[in-house]
């Protein structure tokens, strides 16, 4: 069990190669749901990222509480494709492929 403070849950955004997608999502390990996507992508195809082949992570949001993390991949879906890229923009202008370590 974690202690207290020490949760991590993230909303974040992927992309295609070629940047004609954007998808949303959440979870507690980026690392891990990253390489779920691409196995996505290179396997069966069912979901969709891995049909778009949407495994490029260009944006995230960390948050402490489940549910503040929840409330915000809500919100962000709920956006038009205009005002998600603008936030986008806002912290990563080129759409820069973000490779976590």
């Amino acid at each position: 069990m974690k202690t207290l403070g020490t949760h991590n849950y993230y909303v974040y955004m992927t992309t295609n190669i070629i940047r004609s997608v954007v998808y949303i999502g959440m979870t507690n390990s980026l690392e891990r749901r990253m390489a779920e996507h691409k196995a996505e992508a290179m396997g069966r195809k069912k979901t969709f990222c891995g049909i778009y082949n949407s495994y490029y992570l260009i944006y995230t949001e960390r948050f402490q509480y489940v549910h503040h993390a929840i409330r915000r991949e809500k919100e962000l879906k709920g956006w038009t494709r205009e005002k998600k890229e603008a936030l986008i923009n806002s912290v990563n202008p080129g759409w820069e492929f973000i490779v976590l370590e």
